[in-house]
């Protein structure tokens, strides 16, 4: 099954993400606590993006998809026409690095790489489209 919801890449749009998100998961019966933490992460991905990659410029949209394939996997497909990012060139920071340079944030995407089981970032056609993907255990 597939689900789609398109947002205004504004700030004030994240509770619907993480809504649209949790009731998605609720209907198939995920786990609630699994659940918690695939929201945390897609709405970790879409704050990012609307965020620096859109800067939070509500002319432009960004589109989540679930693809919910029974027993198999979760596909979670954020794409946006904002500035893309190169996943090859993230550096994951340690928390020595972390707490020495006294910074708020930098924890997001080391995160979600620890949520899902793959993570895909590309750029095609004027799109950035990240996939997030959760197998079914």
């Amino acid at each position: 099954m597939k689900y789609n919801l398109k947002i205004s890449c504004t700030k004030s749009n994240l509770p619907d993400i993480r809504v649209f998100v949790a009731d998605i998961l609720e209907k198939h019966s995920y786990p609630e606590i699994e659940a918690h933490k695939l929201v945390l992460a897609v709405d970790e991905v879409c704050a990012n993006l609307i965020i620096h990659a859109n800067n939070c410029n509500p002319d432009e949209s960004l589109s989540l998809s679930i693809l919910y394939n029974k027993n198999k996997s979760i596909i979670f497909e954020i794409t946006d026409k904002g500035i893309g990012f190169d996943m090859n060139k993230y550096k994951e920071p340690t928390l020595h690095e972390l707490v020495d340079s006294k910074r708020k944030g930098g924890l997001g995407l080391m995160l979600v790489k620890r949520i899902m089981d793959k993570i895909e970032f590309k750029s095609e056609k004027n799109s950035n489209i990240c996939r997030l993907i959760k197998l079914m255990n």
